[in-house]
């Protein structure tokens, strides 16, 4: 048996670890994926009600959502139609004749919700959060990250052979030949290799701050001489912009490599590839299964998800809001509300008093520090209210899976470009409510708990206060932190990119983050290496919201710091395929569950004394190793 001492992850976890499973379709299990299956299953039987005709709810979006999921779920009409909604459009695509007759159509493709190759996107500014502007990226890579890219990286070529393996199966449901699939994903992988090249890496682009590259949009269009952007953008905004911002510097300085007539053969066989997997969720059922192979050999997945299960969440995506909605109208009391938003208060007021203590920061930053936190606006539960676009998506009457699909992406994508120059919609939430999750958005100085993760283990009006305060008070004090981490910390409390530090501060600040880098650096998950730099920013607010969280739960007379702690390790459990672990250790900020409870707990001095940690101990940290921030 293991001893608390040794290891506190695997003595609180490793019993349930012995006899859990992991679902075929799902690549782990665990805290947040056990609340995820048990709404899962919700939604799948209420919704199958529906379908029956039974407890329908007196709403419209949803009767849409319900006409919808008609669609989805008659597979005996999909697998009849079979590929046939796609055929037309892959005979557009052979169509074009040169890179400018493709050029020439980018904006209708755009539209149309067509692939497209143009990776533009509508976001606020980062120097002034409250207005919507145009940016530019990069073209999405194959592997999971530029890491994957170097020679000697035996996962890439493992992968690389599972894509080609499911696109030989797969093309020539379309009509290809197998020469033609050959010469197809040979040029699809050398135009991979190209974008890859000249790729932010996954720990570049968690880097926020350095991400702002704002340009002339007259000295911006030079950057790509054949493509007509002046002409595409016009068409999709009305008028020409006045900039665009690039985290992508080094892809545009290389535009020629993609957009050009001598790049044409490379990126005319990219789109048909694009188009021919882009749709195979609408078609057959067989087809939907081969068209997830590649997905699912990235997560090692035996198998893909049930057709029903699949219908469902298909038919889900279009009016994922309104349905979080829902659930949180009949999972989520207003007593849990009123608690939940009770603690968040707290919190903050926890925050308040722990920033105005903080010695290695002067006055004046401690200052601008509380009133970064004083300006944060919470929000429990679910949305106010739904985005206004959800009444648009009606389902036709007559109207087909495809057709009803690409109504309803060009609903979104339509919404998506009258935003350019608009102010940012500050009450739209970017996850739905039935979703196990919580975040910070650093734009707007927001925290998100969507009612699903406001549930035992990290919830419950009848769990202990210790408990919940090591369960969601700690995920609340962790999504207060981003605001201070090493992405938030570049932020003021407008949700503008704005140095509010002074450099001695800041220094300070760099030298205590540089220490949670090298906790996690290198440690083993699964055979891969923690990023320490990638994850630092999660890392740091798991440190800060630990460290509130556990002041919070002394100000209550039953304080349990066992339980405290105790569930801050019940929370994080998870038991993963090693497949999916290793791709997370390449993608994902968040560093693995078990690292999260067992290097941020040896930072607190109460742990010890609580479960009597000794030196001789596999816990045991040195009093000067352990690091606190906020």
């Amino acid at each position: 048996m293991t001893r608390l001492q040794d290891d506190f992850y695997d003595a609180i976890n490793g019993d349930w670890a012995k006899t859990a499973e992991i679902p075929a379709d799902k690549p782990s299990t665990g805290g947040f994926n056990d609340l995820a299956v048990g709404i899962e299953k919700w939604l799948l039987s209420t919704t199958n009600e529906w379908q029956n005709g039974e407890n329908v709810p007196d709403d419209d979006i949803l009767q849409q959502f319900i006409a919808y999921h008609r669609l989805t779920a008659d597979t005996q009409t999909r697998d009849k139609i079979g590929v046939a909604p796609v055929l037309p459009l892959l005979e557009q695509y052979k169509g074009y004749q040169s890179f400018a007759d493709f050029a020439s159509h980018i904006a209708e493709l755009e539209q149309r919700g067509l692939p497209n190759a143009l990776p533009f996107w509508i976001d606020p500014d980062f120097k002034n959060a409250k207005l919507n502007v145009l940016w530019a990226g990069s073209l999405p890579l194959l592997l999971p990250d530029t890491t994957y890219y170097t020679p000697d990286n035996e996962q890439a070529k493992v992968l690389l052979a599972k894509f080609r393996e499911q696109q030989m199966a797969l093309l020539p449901q379309f009509g290809f030949s197998s020469d033609e699939a050959e010469t197809m994903i040979d040029n699809y992988i050398a135009l991979d290799g190209r974008i890859a090249s000249v790729s932010l890496s996954r720990e570049e682009q968690n880097e926020y701050a350095k991400l702002y590259h704002p340009y002339q949009w007259d000295n911006f269009v030079q950057q790509a001489s054949e493509l007509p952007l002046n002409d595409i953008i016009k068409a999709l905004i009305g008028q020409m912009p006045d900039k665009i911002i690039v985290p992508a510097e080094r892809f545009w300085a290389s535009a020629d490599q993609f957009y050009s007539e001598d790049a044409w053969p490379l990126l005319k066989d990219y789109l048909l590839i694009n188009v021919a997997n882009e749709y195979t969720d609408l078609l057959s059922d067989d087809l939907r299964v081969l068209g997830g192979a590649y997905a699912r050999a990235l997560q090692g997945l035996p198998e893909a998800k049930s057709t029903e299960k699949a219908a469902f969440y298909l038919a889900a995506g279009p009016f994922s809001q309104a349905i979080g909605m829902y659930y949180a109208h009949e999972k989520f009391s207003p007593e849990a509300k009123a608690d939940v938003e009770a603690k968040v208060a707290t919190m903050i007021d926890v925050y308040k008093n722990r920033l105005q203590n903080v010695t290695w920061l002067t006055q004046a930053t401690r200052d601008k520090a509380i009133i970064k936190l004083n300006a944060i606006v919470p929000h429990i539960g679910y949305p106010d209210k739904l985005p206004d676009r959800l009444s648009q998506k009606t389902v036709d009457e007559g109207a087909t899976l495809f057709e009803s699909a690409a109504k309803f992406r060009q609903i979104e994508i339509a919404h998506t470009w009258q935003q350019w120059h608009q102010p940012v919609d500050e009450n739209e939430w970017q996850m739905p409510a039935h979703l196990v999750n919580a975040y910070y958005d650093p734009q707007q100085n927001q925290i998100f708990f969507p009612a699903a993760i406001l549930q035992a283990p990290f919830y419950s009006l009848h769990q202990s206060s210790s408990a919940n305060y090591g369960g969601i008070g700690a995920v609340i004090a962790h999504e207060i932190s981003h605001a201070f981490d090493t992405n938030g910390a570049s932020f003021d409390e407008f949700g503008s990119l704005n140095n509010w530090w002074t450099d001695a501060d800041y220094a300070a600040f760099k030298e205590r983050t540089q220490q949670v880098v090298d906790q996690f650096d290198g440690l083993d998950s699964y055979g891969a290496k923690v990023n320490g730099k990638l994850t630092v920013s999660e890392n740091v607010a798991d440190l800060g919201g630990l460290a509130a969280a556990l002041a919070a739960a002394k100000r209550d007379e039953d304080f349990s710091s066992e339980a405290f702690f105790t569930n801050w390790a019940a929370i994080w459990r998870m038991k993963a395929r090693p497949e999916y672990m290793q791709l997370l250790a390449a993608v994902d900020p968040h560093g693995p569950a078990k690292a999260r409870v067992n290097v941020q707990v040896k930072n607190f001095d109460d742990f010890f004394t609580t479960f009597d940690v000794k030196e001789t101990d596999g816990m045991w940290l040195a009093p000067d190793k352990r690091v606190q921030i906020w």
